[in-house]
């Protein structure tokens, strides 16, 4: 008896692949262990590959079944979103673009973005997900978002990426510090300061950008907290366990007891780029990349 492919085979096999456990794999697809394992059996046969390699005590991905998931996760990333375009455009709408976003492009970027979208194509709609530049780059790689707005030098091949905003950095020190800009000579002053940084693995670029900065001006950053989000960065400031550097356009939209020191006479600027998919078809994507680089 001859078998093909079918949309179910790629559901089971991804959970299989997420999991790596038969019995778990099978509660979450609410099917028999047996029936899923005979299932991802006919696949391997339909395939002419081995998959899972398969003892009493694990299961791991094969080389062709670790391509097949990434595939697979495209695949089934992609038919949702066919699925959900689908029932926009039943809806009225022109379709959807997924949008992906460091906290900083908020304070300009994304609403300048989502208000020229509302003037110029109403029937567009938006949705965003504030991610780690690793974790845009990931999605949309695997088609879960449109765009994404990055701090990244580079992106790996299948994707581009634009510059969309320049902005200064600006010291963020507490409401009270013997510093201001009025008596701000440099960077310098701050040697002897405990420093709060953006995790490294949220943005690289700024982290090295930051490292950077301080060492230009001769010494290295003693870092003693990190986190992902700028809210976070300021209370710690705020409570004076740390003086930190970030993208001049964060110190909008916070009511803090925090001061803000731009720093002017530096080289180094706080790029935020947008990230696409080459090959997306998306059909809303290039109204998106019309209204940011023209």
């Amino acid at each position: 008896m001859s078998y093909q492919i079918e949309l179910r085979h790629f559901s089971y096999f991804l959970a299989v692949a997420e999991e790596l456990h038969y019995r778990k794999a099978a509660e979450k697809l609410f099917i028999s262990q047996p029936g899923l394992s005979t299932q991802i059996k006919q696949m391997e046969e339909i395939l002419s590959v081995k998959l899972f390699e398969r003892d009493k005590k694990k299961v791991s991905l094969t080389a062709a079944g670790t391509f097949l998931k990434g595939e697979v996760e495209f695949i089934m990333n992609h038919l949702s979103q066919i699925k959900r375009h689908l029932k926009l455009i039943d809806e009225g709408h022109l379709g959807e673009i997924r949008i992906g976003f460091l906290g900083s492009a908020m304070q300009k970027v994304i609403p300048n973005l989502l208000l020229n979208l509302k003037h110029k194509s109403p029937e567009v709609h938006t949705s965003l997900e504030e991610l780690s530049n690793h974790a845009q780059i990931n999605a949309l790689q695997k088609d879960k978002l449109d765009i994404g707005f990055v701090r990244l030098a580079r992106v790996p091949n299948g994707l581009q990426i634009k510059p969309v905003f320049e902005d200064t950095f600006s010291l963020v020190v507490p409401i009270d510090f013997h510093i201001d800009q009025s008596n701000f000579k440099g960077i310098h002053q701050m040697a002897e300061e405990d420093f709060i940084l953006f995790s490294q693995d949220y943005s690289s670029l700024y982290y090295d950008t930051v490292m950077g900065i301080c060492e230009d001006a001769g010494f290295t950053p003693k870092v003693s907290h990190k986190s992902v989000h700028a809210l976070t960065i300021f209370k710690l400031v705020e409570n004076r366990l740390g003086i930190s550097i970030v993208p001049t356009a964060l110190q909008y939209g916070f009511k803090m007891n925090v001061k803000f020191i731009e720093l002017k006479k530096i080289k180094q600027k706080a790029i935020l780029s947008v990230a696409w998919k080459a090959d997306n078809r998306n059909p809303v994507l290039r109204q998106c990349l019309n209204l940011l680089l023209n």
